[in-house]
């Protein structure tokens, strides 16, 4: 048993130093690859203020740039570890709650009431968006939130009457809203040094947030009774988790706008590779998320030059016959 143990830390350990290599080579390629190619060595020796040739370029735009992809995909990923450790579900994921759906509806329609609205406002906005829709599934799920396909239902449900309050928006003012209609798609286009502050500053207190509740989550996972018995309170755990779940997507969308299915293929990835133990899955499903959002942006920039696509169409390329892959495996629930 010991033994055992021991190989499947070891496993743990590998996984993760491959996958930290992996974002390293994703990081250095974000960093040099654009309209204006930067030798990878450049890259470094500017970072470490060897050189200061092409400053401006590195330092001011894609370091940012690289940083907050790499930490909008940890954050996401995380976000739907922790909804789909307390759903039980792995088809769980931010967007089930309705989260995206909120912020994406208070970026709208404050930006149809207001057309002149400055883009500096939009992660204000989206994070009132999201707290709001925290609260209304929070209320409204109340009485069955020792259900947890009940509480993914009363998420849809909220996330489809919010999809078509977007939808109103989109046709009844379509002159007004083209800012939020780039927001919207999911990018990391424009994002700066002034929007890592806000970042690091929820990450900072969320993540031992998440570390705290990683063992519980695995008592959870043996059934509401059993967790009950062994001393669980089921019902507050599963209201903590939420509240740090669903920040953790408000920020990362608050800042990049609606990128979906990291928070579905992240975890489930790192569940598939280390198993259902959430110590060791949150590290490798926040690098694996920050991986899938940092070459998504990597190849956005660099497919269609001079055109920059958004890093959320990306995404969805990928994580929408990934979703079909798993409806096709998990077909008996």
């Amino acid at each position: 048993m010991f033994s055992q143990s021991l190989r499947q830390s070891n496993k743990s350990i590998y996984i993760g130093l491959i996958f930290l290599a992996l974002w390293m080579f994703f990081a250095v390629w974000h960093v040099s690859a654009g309209a204006v190619a930067i030798p990878w060595r450049e890259v470094l020796s500017n970072v470490v203020g060897y050189s200061d040739e092409h400053e401006f370029i590195i330092m001011g735009y894609r370091l940012p740039r690289m940083l907050i992809a790499s930490l909008v995909g940890a954050s996401l990923a995380l976000s739907g570890l922790l909804v789909q450790g307390v759903i039980r579900n792995p088809l769980a994921s931010p967007d089930v709650l309705g989260v995206t759906a909120g912020a994406s509806l208070a970026v709208v329609f404050v930006n149809a009431m207001l057309p002149d609205i400055a883009v500096v406002w939009f992660p204000v906005i989206a994070l009132i968006g999201g707290g709001i829709s925290t609260v209304l599934l929070l209320s409204i799920a109340k009485p069955v939130l020792h259900h947890p396909a009940a509480l993914a239902l009363i998420g849809i449900a909220l996330a489809a009457v919010m999809s078509a309050g977007i939808d109103y928006f989109l046709i009844s003012r379509p002159m007004e809203i083209n800012l939020s209609l780039i927001w919207m798609t999911g990018s990391v286009w424009g994002r700066n040094w002034s929007h890592l502050p806000i970042l690091l500053s929820f990450f900072a207190v969320l993540l031992p947030c998440a570390i705290w509740l990683a063992y519980r989550l695995d008592l959870l996972s043996l059934g509401d009774q059993t967790a009950h018995g062994i001393g669980v309170d089921v019902q507050r755990l599963r209201i903590v988790t939420l509240l740090v779940a669903i920040s953790l997507a408000c920020v990362a969308v608050s800042v990049c706008g609606n990128i979906g299915f990291i928070g579905l293929i992240a975890p489930h990835a790192a569940r598939f590779l280390f198993g259902n133990r959430h110590i060791a899955l949150i590290p490798l499903a926040m690098l694996i998320g920050a991986v899938l959002l940092l070459s998504a942006d990597l190849f956005a920039r660099i497919l269609m030059p001079p055109i920059e696509l958004p890093a959320g169409i990306l995404t969805a390329l990928i994580g929408a016959p990934y979703f079909i892959f798993l409806l096709s495996r998990y077909k008996h629930w």
